[in-house]
């Protein structure tokens, strides 16, 4: 899909997401707000794709040839961002602080950790709730710990169910007095079916310090990141453009360090078999936010022709705001294409198949005794999804 064909409130977003990524300057954007921009659509898809506050910076360099009463909508939602950024800075503050205080080793990411990271300020990070990563094995204590503090679990787990969960699920979230889910605490990136198993301890190990409204805590270390917010976006078929910006900026970050560890980054993205979706994260980012490809990702990129064929699948669904349904047979379908190896893909079909969950453990209640059985429910219950599609 070309930029001439786009709406002009998709052009505009995305040339105001690229101005910290790109050569982009005021020169080049002031064309685009041209009088067919329908600034409560624009506003509507910033929402959307939780990219408000990096829209609104742009604006405030081209106000004058914004409309008065749209740029004080957007500066009203720009502060209402920032008060509940400055909340949720108060209460990750609070939370981590008691969770030290038990000695229990945490990591905010992605939310105000990576707002600080990768922009330097939680104002220019559109909020949505407090991350943790956590060991698997403190997760009983920090269940415990957060209700403490006001916090209680959107899900309620017998003693089985955790120790089975804690093995194939990945996250709890749990509802605080602001709010509902308003923290997740998780113990791995992603769910064990995915098939992409990170190495938690590593992740911990490498982890750098950045200052979260004058707090020094520990998050991923840039390299890291980059690994996990690629399969996050790709968990989500990459649908909020806030993702690409994360990415885009990352990547601007890492390439600005002169001991740049891509030759890591493309060694652990092979050996997790995720290559191929970090490969289409950095073309969607350089298609979409004129980001640069690092030094030594254009062989990675180029090593896999599949991978060009999914960035522009990807990047018509973006742009078309295409929703897909992330228990439907083409969800799982795409989630196998995006993986380079057969191995991969194998195990991501069984794992899908074998792995109960709550869904399971809600639709029928055996015995403990009995817990194996759940495997057999999961089967019937997704060879029924099949046949009702």
């Amino acid at each position: 899909m070309s930029a001439t064909t786009l709406d002009p409130e998709w052009q505009l977003l995305l040339a105001a997401c690229s101005a910290g990524t790109s050569s982009k300057n005021s020169a080049l954007l002031h064309p685009l707000l041209r009088p067919s921009v329908r600034w409560q659509s624009l506003f509507a898809l910033a929402d959307h794709h939780g990219v408000q506050p990096l829209l609104f910076q742009t604006l405030k360099s081209l106000e004058a040839a914004v409309p008065p009463a749209e740029m004080l909508a957007i500066a009203q939602s720009s502060q209402t961002n920032l008060h509940k950024s400055l909340l949720l800075a108060r209460e990750l503050i609070r939370i981590v602080d008691h969770l030290s205080s038990l000695n229990l080793e945490v990591i905010p990411y992605k939310g105000l950790a990576l707002a600080e990271l990768i922009y330097r300020d939680i104002a220019l990070r559109q909020p949505g709730d407090i991350d943790l990563l956590i060991h698997a094995d403190d997760f009983p204590r920090i269940h415990d710990a957060v209700h403490e503090l006001g916090y209680t679990a959107q899900t309620q787990f017998s003693k089985a169910q955790e120790r089975a969960y804690l093995k194939s699920g990945y996250e709890c979230a749990f509802d605080g007095a602001a709010g509902r889910n308003l923290l997740e605490v998780q113990w791995a990136v992603l769910p064990r079916f995915y098939a992409m198993d990170f190495d938690m301890n590593g992740l911990f190990d490498r982890a750098v310090t950045v200052t979260v409204a004058g707090r020094p805590m520990k998050t991923p270390c840039p390299a890291d990141l980059l690994l996990v917010l690629a399969v996050h976006a790709a968990k989500h078929v990459w649908s909020r453009l806030v993702w690409l910006c994360d990415i885009a900026r990352l990547i601007a970050q890492l390439m600005s360090d002169p001991d740049l560890p891509w030759d890591w980054v493309e060694s652990q993205a092979r050996s997790l078999g995720i290559a191929r979706i970090v490969s289409v994260s950095l073309l969607l980012s350089h298609r979409l936010l004129g980001a640069a490809l690092p030094p030594g990702a254009e062989e990675l990129v180029a090593a896999d022709p599949a991978s060009h064929l999914l960035a522009q699948e990807i990047q018509t669904r973006i742009a078309t705001n295409a929703a897909m349904d992330v228990e439907s047979v083409a969800y799982f379908r795409l989630m196998m294409r995006l993986r380079e190896r057969r191995a991969d893909r194998v195990r991501f079909l069984q794992r899908l198949i074998f792995t109960p969950g709550p869904g399971e453990w809600n639709a029928i209640r055996l015995p403990q005794s009995l817990f194996p059985l759940y495997r057999v429910v999961r089967l019937s219950r997704l060879a029924a999804r099949l046949i009702r599609t």
